[in-house]
């Protein structure tokens, strides 16, 4: 079951959930930073992810509430696996580039 709009605004303030997408966030990060130049888009993620690791702070304030937002973590809320986690995370950051 979907979680409430007050469950979802909730979970976007909770900062156990926002660490959680801030590493989440460093560890896409860190991927994109060694993937191949060829990479469609690769200039506009490569900024990102340079941002990202100076201010991983300010990109878990930007990406939490689209993350919040995803299917599985509607289903699950805070209790989203790690892994599930990174998917929403990594799909959230894909659609905002």
């Amino acid at each position: 079951m979907a979680l409430t709009y007050e469950q979802s605004s909730d979970l976007m303030g909770d900062m156990i959930f926002r660490g959680r997408v801030k590493v989440a966030c460093l560890k896409y990060a860190g991927f994109i930073v060694l993937e191949a130049p060829s990479t469609p888009a690769h200039s506009t993620r490569i900024k990102w992810a340079q941002m990202t690791m100076t201010s991983p702070e300010a990109a878990a304030a930007q990406v939490t509430p689209t993350v919040a937002l995803d299917p599985a973590v509607q289903a699950d809320g805070a209790a989203i696996t790690d892994v599930a986690l990174q998917s929403a995370v990594e799909n959230a950051v894909n659609k905002m580039l």
